[in-house]
This record gives C-alpha cells, sequence and structure tokens, in this order.
C-alpha cells in the first residue's frame, strides 16, 4: 500500500490544527484545509508535527529534489481548481476585469516610438492575451495580472540600441534570448529555486515598487515631450490634458475611499473611475477650439497583424551561430529580471493585508513563465511577466468588505463602523475575461477606435498608474510619517514604536539608495544589467541590515510580503518561528473556518456573500496599517 504523501523538507510549516478549528477524527489539517472545507477530503493526512518546531525555525534552504516543487504546487492547487471558477460568479469580478486592460496601451506606445516600430499595439495586446490565457487557465496563483511592464520595455529597447548597430536581426535575437531564457526559468523550476523568496521581505519589494513607479512618471514624461514635434498648442494641450486625467482618476479614488454619497455610488466610482476618465478626455480635445488642434494620437496598425510587414512567427534561424550565443546573457539579465519581477509581483498580490484561503505555487509558475516567454520569443512580442502595480490592484478590486465596529475608537467616537477586508474572491475567469477582452481589442473596429486616444491621455495614464504606486508604497508611507509633526500623530501609530528615531532615517535612506542606483544605470548604456542591482538587495536585507538595526527594529520596518499560508510553497519566510503560524495568521485561519454571517451588512452591489474574516481580521489590519508599508492605502481603499 502506498505511503500517505507528506510535503518535503522545504516546506515544513504545517501547523497543528489552528485556533478555532476541530481536527476531523483526530487527524491535523493542513492550513489550506482549514480555508477549503472539502479539501479535507481529496488531500491525504500530513506528518505528526514535533515539539522541536515550536522553537525558532532554522533559515530554510533548497534542496535539488528535481521537480518536488512543482509537483507539491499542483497537489496543493488542484483540489481548488473547479472551485476557481465556480467563486467567480460575483460583483467584484467585472471592476477587476475592466480597468487591468489599460496599461498595456500605454506600453504600446512606449515601445512603438523606443524600438522603431518593431513593437506595437497588436505586439503588446498579443502579449497581454499570451499572459491572460495561460496564467488564467494553468497558474497555481490566477490572481496574479501577466502582461507587459514598465522594467521589461526598458529592456526590450536597451537591447534594440545595443544589437541593431550590429545589424543583428532584432526579431531573431530577440527570440533567442526567449528560447535560452525559457530553458533557464525551467531550470529554476524544475530546483526548486524559488524557495530563495523566503529571503525577500518589504524591503526589496518596496524598493523595485518605487522603482516601477518612476519609470511610470518618466514614461508619461517622455510621452508629454515628444508632443513638441506636433507644434506648441498641441504640446500645451496634450499636458493639460494628461493633468486633468490624472487629477479626475485620482479624485475617483479619493471619492471611492471618502464617506460621500451612498456607497454603491462610491463603489462605481471607485471601480469604473479611471476607464470612464479615459473615454471622457478622449472626446474632451474634440470639444471647441481645440478641434482644431491636431493631437498625436495612439498609432494602430492592420487587425489582428504585427506592426511591421512579417508574419507572427520569427524565422529564428535568420542570424549568425555567433549571436545565437551572445544572446546567453541576455537571457542570463531577462532571467534574473523575471525571477525577481514575476515572483515580487506575486507576493504582494497576495500580501498579508488580503485574507487569501487558497494556497499559492511560486514553482509551478514561474515553470509557466518561461513557456510564455519562449512562445513570445516565437511570436515576435514583448515578454510578459508579473505587473506591478497591477496584480496586486486585481486583487483589491476582489476583495469582499463588511462593517465592523472600530474598536481603536475612544470617547464619542466610540462605536463608530468601519470596512474591513472579509474575503478575497479568489478566481480564474476576471484574468481570462481581461485576456479575451484584449484579443477583442486588436479587431478592426476596436483598432480605429483605439486609434482615437490622445498620447496625452496616455501619459496621463502613466501619471495614475505611477502616483498609484508610490501612494501604495512602504518607502512613501514612511517618508509621509517622517514628515508628520510629532505632537500630531497618534502614539499608537506602528513606526512610534522604533525607539531609534535614526532608525527610520537610516532604514528610508537605504532604501532610496537602492532605488536611486536601479534607476541611474536605467538611465545609461548599461541598463541591460539592471536586474542584477535588483538581485542584490536580498542579500543585504538578509546578511548586512541585521548588522546595524536590531530585529526589534526590523520587525517594524519591515516584514514579510506574503503570510506564511502563502509562503508555504517555498518553505516559509526567513527567520520566522513555527508559532507565528499560530499567532500571525489566525484571522486567515479563522477567515475560512468561522460560518458565521452578518446579518446587519446587507450584500451591497460589488459584494458577494462569503464567509467572515472575524474582529481578528480587522485587529490584524490594524496592526499593519502605517507600519512599512504593510497596509497600501491604495489596498485598503476598498475597506470603507
Amino acid at each position: 500500500m502506498a505511503e500517505p504523501y507528506a510535503m518535503p523538507s522545504a516546506s515544513h510549516l504545517h501547523p497543528t490544527s489552528a485556533p478555532g478549528t476541530v481536527p476531523d477524527n483526530g487527524r491535523e489539517k493542513r492550513p489550506w484545509q482549514t480555508r477549503l472545507p472539502f479539501a479535507s477530503s481529496l488531500l491525504p493526512d500530513s506528518h505528526q508535527e514535533s515539539d522541536e518546531m515550536l522553537t525558532a525555525r532554522a533559515p530554510s534552504r533548497w534542496s535539488v529534489n528535481f521537480f518536488r516543487g512543482m509537483i507539491d504546487d499542483i497537489k496543493r492547487r488542484a483540489p481548488c481548481y473547479w472551485s476557481d471558477w465556480k467563486d467567480a460568479w460575483d460583483y467584484r469580478v467585472v471592476p477587476a476585469t475592466v480597468y487591468i486592460i489599460l496599461p498595456a496601451l500605454a506600453f504600446s506606445l512606449d515601445m512603438f516610438e523606443k524600438t522603431a516600430s518593431s513593437f506595437g499595439v497588436n505586439e503588446v495586446l498579443l502579449a497581454s492575451v499570451l499572459g491572460s490565457v495561460v496564467f488564467s487557465i494553468f497558474a497555481c496563483q490566477p490572481l496574479v495580472i501577466v502582461g507587459v511592464t514598465g522594467p521589461i520595455t526598458v529592456f526590450n529597447y536597451t537591447v534594440y540600441d545595443i544589437i541593431t548597430p550590429r545589424g543583428t536581426n532584432y526579431f531573431a535575437f530577440m527570440c533567442w534570448i526567449g528560447l535560452w531564457s525559457m530553458v533557464m526559468h525551467w531550470g529554476l523550476a524544475i530546483t526548486n529555486a524559488c524557495n530563495a523568496l523566503t529571503y525577500v521581505t518589504r524591503f526589496s519589494c518596496d524598493i523595485f515598487g518605487f522603482y516601477v513607479a518612476f519609470i511610470y512618471l518618466q514614461k508619461g514624461i517622455q510621452v508629454l515631450t515628444r508632443q513638441w514635434t506636433s507644434g506648441e498648442p498641441a504640446a500645451y494641450l496634450s499636458i493639460t490634458v494628461a493633468l486633468l486625467v490624472l487629477g479626475a482618476a485620482y479624485l475617483c479614488g479619493v471619492i471611492g475611499g471618502s464617506t460621500l454619497f451612498q456607497r454603491y455610488v462610491r463603489k462605481f466610482i471607485e471601480d469604473y473611475g479611471t476607464p470612464l476618465t479615459i473615454i471622457f478626455f478622449t472626446g474632451f480635445v474634440h470639444i471647441g477650439r481645440m478641434q482644431g488642434v491636431e493631437l498625436e494620437t495612439l498609432p494602430t496598425s492592420k487587425a489582428f497583424f504585427p506592426t511591421q510587414d512579417r508574419g507572427w512567427f520569427i524565422h529564428f534561424w535568420n542570424i549568425d551561430v555567433g549571436d545565437v550565443f551572445v544572446a546567453i546573457p541576455f537571457a542570463i539579465l531577462l532571467t534574473i529580471l523575471f525571477y525577481f519581477d514575476h515572483n515580487v509581483s506575486a507576493l504582494i498580490a497576495q500580501g498579508t493585508e488580503f485574507p487569501l484561503r487558497k494556497p499559492a505555487g511560486f514553482h509551478w509558475d514561474i515553470f509557466l513563465l518561461g513557456l510564455t516567454t519562449g512562445i513570445a520569443g516565437l511570436l515576435g512580442i514583448p515578454f510578459p511577466n508579473g505587473l506591478i502595480p497591477q496584480a496586486p490592484f486585481h486583487t483589491n478590486a476582489l476583495c469582499v468588505t463588511r462593517q465592523v465596529t472600530d474598536e481603536s475608537e475612544t470617547g464619542a467616537e466610540k462605536g463608530h463602523t468601519t470596512r474591513v477586508v472579509d474575503h478575497v474572491v479568489e478566481q480564474r475567469v476576471s484574468n481570462l475575461a481581461q485576456g479575451l477582452l484584449t484579443l477583442g481589442t486588436m479587431s478592426g473596429p476596436l483598432l480605429i477606435v483605439l486609434h482615437l486616444i490622445p498620447q496625452g491621455v496616455l501619459a496621463g495614464l502613466f501619471f495614475v498608474m505611477g502616483v498609484q504606486a508610490l501612494e501604495g508604497n512602504g518607502i512613501t508611507s514612511k517618508m509621509v510619517y517622517l514628515a508628520k509633526d510629532r505632537s500630531l500623530t497618534a502614539a499608537s501609530h506602528p513606526l512610534s514604536r522604533v525607539q531609534r528615531k535614526g532608525a527610520i532615517w537610516y532604514f528610508v535612506a537605504l532604501e532610496l539608495f537602492g532605488f536611486g542606483a536601479t534607476f541611474a544605470i536605467t538611465q545609461t548604456i548599461a541598463a541591460i544589467g539592471f536586474p542584477v542591482i535588483i538581485l542584490l538587495l536580498i542579500p543585504v536585507r538578509t546578511f548586512l541590515l541585521p548588522k546595524y538595526f536590531t530585529r526589534e527594529e526590523l520587525s517594524i520596518l519591515d516584514g514579510p510580503t506574503a503570510s506564511p499560508f502563502t509562503m508555504e510553497s517555498v518553505g516559509g519566510n526567513y527567520g520566522e518561528q513555527v508559532s507565528d503560524l499560530h499567532g500571525g495568521t489566525n484571522a486567515n485561519e479563522r477567515a475560512g473556518s468561522s460560518e458565521r454571517r452578518d446579518e446587519d451588512d446587507s450584500t451591497e452591489r460589488g459584494e458577494g456573500a462569503g464567509k467572515l474574516a472575524g474582529e481578528d481580521n480587522y485587529e490584524l489590519q490594524q496592526q499593519q496599517r502605517g507600519a512599512g508599508g504593510l497596509s497600501h492605502r491604495s489596498h485598503s481603499r476598498t475597506a470603507r
């Protein structure tokens, strides 16, 4: 008789029965079994945990147990596959689908200009379709949005600037980069290399997110500077429209997080404010005297055809043999970038502020990313990967909230209610629908509509994404805290618990230095090497920062990006105690096991019925608020 399946040593993070749950027939439940009642009948028992596991856990390192990580990921997620489709019967799926389509259009404009029309709207849209369809159907974590983002645009046009002067076929060279990188991704997946994510904390994620935010802002400025070629009236009108788009979209977010109007009105404005802003200002420039100003618009091409006169399949053999091997170091840099960028996107999309109930699978997903990278190379389209900030925005849009009493209020304000995240609609339909809708935009009629969008509006969209990314970044939250009047800062603020106030300044300075080094190198011909700078942030945080900051300071200034439940796939968070699994995720554990329903909180438009997280979930969010950026304002808007 076959032995029951047990997790490998790299993932020994299964606590005994979570508080508030009752073991079934004396058997212990895995963390995801407490969230998924049906999982207990599909998954075999785990081994018994020893008492020694309650002491400090040694840092988790991966051992080369080939394919083990991918196999474990699939076994954990497979029981949830049917519910991933069934749970999509929720209104939150609609707004989560609509917004994500827009950023791809902005990046298509940037690469069209920087690569001499090598990549245009159709190439970027097809890359988004490829990532969405593959990851929505086959990924272990379908919440992660995969498409074309800022760092890969920098990589693409930097390779173009290096290769084309040599007379090398750009598309064939990029194809070989994709094929080599595919092999490297598969090597990482097979050897369980994603277990190194145990060392990734908010420190490196915040720096990378800060860098991506400034890339968005820089792209918006670059789009506006190109408008001067059309004359001063066009340039000034484009600048005005871009700022109006930013102001209007930001105002929609502010209204969504306020107490104005009825809740269903606020939610509608928050969910659809940005798309409606783009539509409005596309027509706004044709009103009155503005109609006579010739504005540059989004360049498009023939429906379902590449921008240049070529086919969709790249003749990768039309290249010198030497250039095939020259592509290897470029592929290494691309693999480093995607290893960090995609996994960080996945971590932030599954952050501690989201009470997720279904397991992740980093090893299998990095294998899929390698597959899409190779296919993208063969098709001659940009390489898709996890998107920041779209991935966490997608998860945030799927949050269902409920109303609870704010226990932190005192005096006259006592009894005031607030909204907290109850659960997340974890499903695959929004990602797939986004891909199918994007495919539809490649049709002739919709390309004509897209061609009407002024470039100034797309510049404003870049600004919107950049500001939203900055607003929800941990570095920004620390800088805001440092700028506050001390006499008006609540003593309960998490950063107020840092004894050495200089430690906050030093930590922020180190984060800004890391951002500055990454951003500076991307402004030079050495921009192709910026993934190395990003990767070095991990050992700096793990091995150097503990020499200058105490454990208590780091626990406040920094912290795990995702919960222990999410990190089971890679062996947990570095230096974490197993007792943290009991104390740190009780809210999440109770989120899946609680059967209580809030009768007073009527189901409103955009909120499906779901299991409640309990007051402990609210307390957990209160503790995270303001501590090292663990609670992003852009994420917490839904909780109002």
